[in-house]
């Protein structure tokens, strides 16, 4: 490849960056229905067309935030499992630190698992990052749980209600703690490896 090329390939890249960027900051000041292409290309800089060279339309980009979404939430998720790897405690940390990032970034995970995308979940096409941070509730449970994929989806599901019901205002947001530890206390007493 020529460096010619190569600096295009970096360009495109750059563009393609800042396009999900501005997308993100956008649905996060105003919310995603003012996500539309025509702000983006305004906020970007560039022409429509630009834009569609890189996506074919709102639904697409979305894809890309939500994809972002769930790298940084893998990465998260694993830091918080790293900092005392054992069951019970590393259950804590993870859940926590889910329900921190659904808190903190809430158009973000709206993208992720509220509005519609073609995102594959539990799937052979299941894209890597979100394999990614499935797996790090999957390493809270004992390797030798048979079921321990069956406890991180059900813990993943009740911290994805509890993140759905604060956020829409239906349960207040100052019982999470005590939330938090009913959930782990329940979830974590899972049975004897290999139950």
């Amino acid at each position: 490849m020529s460096a010619i090329s190569e600096r295009r390939e970096r360009e495109r890249a750059q563009r393609h960056q800042l396009i999900i960027t501005a997308a993100r900051e956008l649905a996060e000041a105003e919310g995603w229905e003012a996500v539309t292409t025509r702000r983006l290309a305004e906020r970007v800089e560039y022409s429509q067309p630009v834009l569609y060279s890189h996506f074919t339309g709102k639904d697409d980009i979305m894809r890309a935030v939500a994809l972002e979404g769930f790298g940084e939430l893998a990465t998260r998720l694993r830091r918080a499992r790293l900092t005392d790897p054992t069951p019970p405690a590393a259950l804590h940390a993870v859940c926590r630190a889910y329900l921190e990032f659904a808190t903190e970034q809430p158009a973000l995970y709206q993208a992720m698992f509220m509005l519609p995308t073609d995102v594959k979940f539990a799937h052979a096409e299941t894209p890597p990052p979100l394999r990614a941070a499935f797996g790090e509730f999957v390493s809270c449970f004992h390797p030798d749980n048979q079921r321990r994929e069956l406890f991180a989806e059900i813990t993943w599901s009740a911290l994805h209600g509890i993140a759905a019901l604060t956020e829409s205002g239906r349960i207040p947001p100052n019982g999470q703690a005590e939330r938090l530890d009913f959930l782990v206390a329940q979830i974590g007493a899972t049975p004897r490896p290999g139950v």
